[in-house]
């Protein structure tokens, strides 16, 4: 296999998947045993470790194996005869799609955002600040800011599309894990990003506005590649620590 980035991860992601549940079937690794890092997975199958997370993430959500933080991923069950493949949108792949659509709606709404339009997407962009400094807050404030945004371009058809998209990343299994886990990771969105949008909208500059929702919305897939890896990171210096307390405690 080749992993080209972005383009055809759909595809890669899922090959490894079926692989995956191949050898889980023929019995490779029976129910408890820790399947290979991430790193060997990737080496093993020529794909990047990006690819190698989202299809252990597929397998996740279809009760194959169980992630641990800071250990890896283990086998849960075994797949049935009756088993196949199943994959929903990833969020990389849904991410991808909001950065074509979204980019050229932010480039149309330049063109056609009024005052008032401006004034609630402002708004916006200080709740979002607000939800990121509540440990219990969503991100409904993120989702309103980009709707905004398509319903300042005056087009239905493009409104209904990025609807759609921001849907699919609640009803997509495998996006809305991999949301939670970043989110979990402590990754939000990120204020400065969204002003340059806003910015951009209300300079009227089409071009400065495609610009800065393309920058924000590869930095959020930048986030989603490491925010697992993070995530890990962090609990194991967190057990470190605890065994360094225990260890000093005993002695």
């Amino acid at each position: 296999m080749n992993d080209n980035g972005t383009k055809g991860q759909d595809r890669l992601y899922q090959d490894l998947a079926r692989n995956l549940i191949e050898e889980l079937a023929t019995g490779q690794y029976p129910i408890g045993a820790r399947l290979p890092a991430e790193r060997e997975l990737a080496i093993k199958y020529n794909v990047s470790r990006p690819t190698v997370r989202e299809a252990i993430i597929a397998l996740e959500v279809q009760g194959m194996v169980e992630v641990k933080v800071g250990s890896g991923a283990y086998v849960r069950r075994l797949p049935g005869s009756d088993d196949l493949p199943g994959f929903n949108v990833s969020a990389f792949e849904l991410t991808e799609g909001r950065l074509l659509f979204e980019g050229e709606a932010a480039a149309l709404a330049a063109t056609q955002v009024t005052d008032e339009d401006i004034a609630e997407i402002e708004k916006l962009v200080d709740e979002i600040a607000h939800e990121n400094n509540d440990p219990g807050g969503t991100e409904q404030a993120d989702r309103k800011f980009h709707l905004a945004i398509a319903k300042a371009t005056r087009n239905t058809a493009i409104y209904n599309a990025i609807e759609h998209l921001w849907d699919l990343r609640a009803t997509s299994p495998e996006a809305a894990l991999l949301h939670e886990k970043a989110r979990s990771a402590n990754i939000k969105p990120v204020v400065d990003e969204h002003t340059a949008i806003l910015n951009a909208l209300r300079a009227r500059d089409a071009n400065a506005a495609r610009s800065a929702m393309r920058a924000h919305l590869a930095q959020v897939i930048d986030s989603l590649l490491f925010a697992t890896e993070e995530r890990a990171i962090e609990e194991a210096r967190r057990n470190a620590q605890a065994k360094r307390a225990r260890y000093s405690q005993a002695t």
